[in-house]
């Protein structure tokens, strides 16, 4: 179906892609914006529910709440941590919502579909799990574009539902600042940060069963 330098490119894209922080203020043509939506769009669904929606946020007023949301959460995590790891956590920067020109909150509906969504019945996460695979969708094809991405993950909802006047029903997934930057990591901010490492692909890996790692 693809040629070999098809085929690397997209693994070059899947390894390069990553949480980006810091951004320039440079606007990003509508047109490449409209690429990286169709992107997410395609993402595959369960049940072809397609429960994703996207809020397209440029005004400054309304960035700025958001980051005031975030910023809230951040502080209020911090209190899980001790000494010198609480002292890394806080020194991380964990948002460019105010750097970034656009920032995209990405939702799920869970009533898209009715009542009866194929394998939505017998798993309901599932609505949630589509909508993040559209979120993948939409990072793989950022990184293509030449443009970072990060994905805000500390916020109250209802303080987005609030800001962004999103239904009760309706779940804010997640908050994607999007923008050309100059520091695009080789690797992971976190993993950079000493805060974890990435784990041995053998150590997660089983065979037939649980635990198993033995080649049966």
């Amino acid at each position: 179906m693809f040629s070999e330098q098809e085929r690397e490119a997209l693994y070059k894209v899947i390894y390069t892609r990553r949480d980006i922080r810091t951004f320039m203020d440079t606007p990003i043509p509508k047109d490449t914006i409209d690429r990286i939506l169709h992107a997410a769009h395609h993402g595959p669904s369960v049940g072809f529910m397609q429960p994703w929606s996207f809020i397209l946020v440029t005004e400054e007023h309304t960035k700025s709440r958001l980051a005031w949301a975030a910023d809230k959460e951040r502080r209020a995590l911090a209190i899980h941590y001790e000494d010198e790891k609480k002292e890394r956590f806080l020194g991380i920067k964990i948002e460019g919502l105010m750097q970034a020109p656009l920032t995209i909150c990405v939702t799920s509906d869970p009533t898209r579909g009715g009542s009866h969504v194929l394998g939505r019945n017998s798993i309901p996460e599932t609505d949630l799990m589509s909508t993040a695979c559209a979120i993948q969708n939409m990072w793989l094809a950022a990184c293509a574009e030449g443009l970072g991405m990060g994905w805000v993950s500390f916020y109250k909802k209802n303080d987005v539902r609030d800001i962004l006047n999103i239904p009760p029903h309706i779940e804010p997934v997640a908050l994607l600042s999007i923008g050309y930057t100059e520091h695009y990591p080789t690797k992971p901010i976190l993993e950079t940060a000493n805060w974890e490492k990435r784990r041995d692909l053998q150590s997660v890996i089983y065979h037939g069963r649980w635990g198993n790692a033995e080649e049966m």
